[in-house]
């Protein structure tokens, strides 16, 4: 397991194993953690599971594809740390990232 370290819009955090090959929305979704809602199941045409991803963690995950974007072009709040947590799977055991839920608000 990976521990996935969900820093909230409210302030708190939440730490979450997650099992490679699921996902950081998963991780969210399967806790109800409030923040990611993956109105689309993960699927990557919503954009409601924005969460941004330090530039220290990217090489834990696959590079941002065309789809995602394009899904991200559409969103308020957008930096180069956007990342849609739906598209990042965990790969690999005993890894502990940090990620920041946007705030949909």
């Amino acid at each position: 397991m990976s521990n996935i370290v969900y820093h909230l819009p409210d302030g708190t955090s939440s730490h979450i194993d997650v099992a490679p090959g699921q996902s950081v929305k998963d991780g969210s979704v399967n806790n109800n953690l409030v923040g990611i809602v993956a109105e689309c199941g993960g699927n990557c045409s919503c954009g409601t599971c924005h969460v941004h991803l330090a530039k220290e963690y990217e090489g834990f995950f696959a590079d941002v594809s065309d789809e995602e974007k394009e899904v991200l072009e559409f969103l308020d709040g957008v930096d180069d740390e956007s990342r849609l947590a739906c598209q990042l799977i965990v790969r690999e055991f005993d890894i502990n990232i940090h990620v920041r839920v946007a705030d949909s608000r």
